[in-house]
């Protein structure tokens, strides 16, 4: 089978950003006496949105929040991360922005992503990537994040839309994700999963139909042999 598309996550398989994230986070929430660890984070938030990480903080700690405050803290949270970004800098993940670049003269690429546009867009600049990505689907696009599939019917409606000559199959894309939110989204949506253990132990990312430990080493033809069929 012919590989028609493959669709990134971005956070923990393009660049580390969580323990950026996690910091803008701490800059929103310590003022108001929520405090989030890091440990905490990485072991309950991690694949959330930022809609959803600031949602269930509340929750956890039986504080009412209402659209207003949400809206307020999310914009803070961009800011703040982006600022973070610009001060420190990113680095990607060993041979990604390879694959990128190879990819993207061969088959058509997307972004399917719980980060905020605000946050995606200034670090593929950094990288030089930004016109590798015509589709990019962001947490601020879509009502529920992942583990619900709604984001990847979206990325692959897309896709469909921007290549109306061709009909698309989700059985013939493929995803690269890093957690068991993200598998469970893309596997709902009926596209094949290659996993990569950059931020959950293998065991956990079982749902995926193949795991690396890094993408130095793929390429088209090991994606079109993972194929189905």
């Amino acid at each position: 089978m012919q590989l028609q598309a493959v669709i990134f996550d971005f956070d923990g398989i393009v660049v580390d950003s969580e323990p950026l994230h996690h910091a803008a986070f701490v800059r929103i929430l310590e003022p108001l006496n929520l405090d989030l660890s890091w440990d905490r984070y990485c072991g309950h938030y991690l694949g959330f949105d930022d809609r959803d990480v600031i949602r269930e903080r509340f929750r956890e700690a039986e504080r009412p929040l209402d659209d207003s405050t949400m809206r307020q803290l999310m914009e803070q949270k961009a800011r703040v991360f982006v600022e973070i970004v610009e001060k420190q800098g990113i680095t990607p993940y060993p041979g990604v922005v390879t694959l990128i670049r190879y990819l993207y003269s061969r088959v058509p690429l997307a972004i399917c992503s719980g980060a905020l546009k605000s946050d995606i867009d200034p670090i593929l600049r950094i990288l030089d990537v930004e016109d590798c990505f015509p589709i990019k689907v962001t947490a601020d696009q879509v009502h529920v994040s992942k583990p619900d599939p709604e984001s990847y019917f979206a990325v692959f409606n897309r896709l469909q839309e921007m290549h109306p000559s061709r009909v698309l199959s989700p059985s013939a894309c493929f995803a690269i994700e890093d957690t068991p939110a993200g598998i469970a989204a893309a596997r709902g949506a009926g596209l094949n999963v290659l996993a990569v253990s950059n931020t959950y132990q293998p065991d956990l990312l079982a749902g995926a139909n193949h795991i690396v430990d890094s993408l130095e080493h793929v390429d088209m033809a090991m994606l079109e042999n993972l194929l189905p069929g």
